[in-house]
């Protein structure tokens, strides 16, 4: 599956030469970490939360809710207004 993450600057230059001086890429020494930290993690129950629900007339036009990228580009967008 592809994806995109927003990762600290020094962090993923740090990751990409360890990656290199382990002659692997990036991706799978990303997922070798995510799989070894989840494997260590306890099960968590998430929070019950509330949606709070207004009267509208839904979405905004622009607004996509099935895609994350489209959402952050949004906010950035607002952000910079």
């Amino acid at each position: 599956m592809r994806t995109t993450l927003d990762l600290n600057d020094q962090l993923i230059r740090r990751a990409k030469r360890v990656a290199a001086e382990r002659g692997t890429t990036l991706t799978a020494l990303i997922e070798d970490a995510l799989r070894q930290k989840l494997s260590h993690a306890p099960p968590t129950r998430g929070k019950r939360r509330t949606v709070h629900t207004f009267k509208g007339n839904g979405l905004l036009p622009g607004v996509e809710l099935g895609s994350t990228s489209a959402l952050l580009d949004l906010l950035d967008d607002d952000a910079a207004a």
